[in-house]
């Protein structure tokens, strides 16, 4: 049975989600395989970029944070998935051996009115490195409730 449910994410909720580091040769697969722009494979074009260096793909970072939400919320929850949302920031580059904390706030929720038993919750999700957000998402996500 899982524990968290829709009642759980009420606006206001803070979850850590821990922390991830970004792994050099991991990055680099994923980047080669989903988003092979030379700043993100090769290091002298990475150096000459607006980026600075080797660094991820944006959506790398945003699969690392995903691996956090569903570990720390929703393998234990009542999710049903969700229909989207309406921000995916990268505020900053990430680079190999950067060490990522996860987190959500949740900053709405509502019962559905169309489906009885399922509320939908409002999250924003972010990634930082030290003081700097480095990823930021808005989106909705789908949770039964405990009724």
């Amino acid at each position: 049975m899982a524990t968290i449910a829709f009642e759980d994410l009420s606006p206001g909720t803070v979850i850590d989600l821990g922390e991830a580091k970004v792994d050099r040769e991991e990055m680099l697969a994923f980047n080669q395989r989903f988003d092979p722009q030379p700043f993100h494979l090769d290091e002298e074009a990475a150096k000459r970029s607006v980026l600075g260096g080797l660094c991820a793909s944006g959506w790398f970072t945003a699969c690392l944070w995903m691996r956090a939400y569903v570990d720390g919320v929703l393998l234990d929850a009542t999710s049903q998935g969700s229909p989207g949302g309406r921000e995916l920031s990268w505020l900053a580059p990430v680079f190999p051996n950067d060490v990522l904390r996860m987190r959500l706030e949740v900053i709405g929720a509502r019962l559905s009115r169309s489906r009885p038993g399922l509320g939908l919750v409002e999250i924003v999700g972010s990634a930082h490195r030290g003081d700097e957000c480095v990823l930021r998402m808005t989106f909705t996500g789908i949770f039964g409730t405990r009724a």
